[in-house]
């Protein structure tokens, strides 16, 4: 997915129910390549050059269920300074949203 597709859906999925968001401080070592490996591990695709801070995570997927599709976007803010994080996540599915952020946000 290109940068200008990215922030096209993101701001698709405006709706204050649409998006969830997490300030928390890191549990673990704030490595960036460790950071890479839990989100893809999670199931998202990362995207490149994407956010314009590069030191920011952005991905997005497709959770699939036997019912329905729910597409996920995410950006992830690391903060080594003050080691803490900020996790936003944008679904068309208000309990998805919520669910992925505090999901998420237990790996860091």
């Amino acid at each position: 997915m290109a940068a200008q597709d990215f922030f096209q859906r993101w701001k698709q999925l405006s709706l204050p129910q649409q998006e969830a968001q997490k300030i928390f401080k890191a549990t673990h070592p704030m490595d960036a390549e460790v950071t890479k490996a839990k989100l893809l591990g999670f199931g998202s695709a990362l995207l490149d050059n994407v956010d314009p801070n590069p030191e920011n995570f952005v991905g997005a997927g497709i959770i699939q269920t036997k019912a329905l599709q729910v597409g996920c976007l995410l950006r992830l803010e690391p903060n080594a300074q003050a080691q803490m994080y900020r996790l936003t996540l944008r679904t068309s599915k208000e309990p998805v949203s919520r669910h992925l952020c505090e999901l998420l946000a237990q790996q860091f």
